[in-house]
């Protein structure tokens, strides 16, 4: 079933949401890991947030593509 066009507009917002955090996390996770004495498990947590934000970034991009049957 196609998306309305308030489905997306509200998915693209929410794409962008998303894929600025991503970007916001990677120069977190830069940074910490620059750190001497970096804190591995607040390492480790933001990581895992950005894979989070990943699957959530490629599950509305699939929402957005039709499904073609062959």
């Amino acid at each position: 079933m196609p998306l309305t066009e308030d489905e997306e507009r509200d998915i693209s917002l929410e794409l962008e949401r998303l894929r600025q955090e991503h970007r916001d996390l990677d120069t977190a996770i830069d940074a910490l890991a620059a750190l001497v004495v970096a804190d591995r498990l607040q390492l480790q947590r933001l990581k895992k947030r950005k894979l989070a934000l990943r699957d959530r970034i490629s599950y509305l991009e699939d929402m957005r593509t039709p499904d073609i049957i062959a």
